[in-house]
């Protein structure tokens, strides 16, 4: 068996602790250009401003459905 030690980033050599370092800067840079895209994706125009106004597998607006 082996020993139930933890290792925490004390405990690393330093070269564990650069790559450590650099995930977690790789990750943070990967979720704001993530983030950045997200927000500059259009928005869908002409569309309906409430919820999908879909009953039945129909498209209704004011009381008239219609398909595509």
């Amino acid at each position: 068996m082996t020993d139930d030690k933890m290792v925490t980033k004390k405990d690393l050599p330093p070269a564990a602790q650069r790559a450590l370092a650099e995930a977690e800067a790789r990750r943070a840079e990967r979720d704001a250009h993530e983030a950045r895209l997200e927000a500059e994706r259009a928005k869908e125009q002409g569309g309906p401003t409430k919820i999908e106004p879909t009953r039945y597998g129909d498209w209704e607006r004011g009381g008239r459905a219609y398909d595509f």
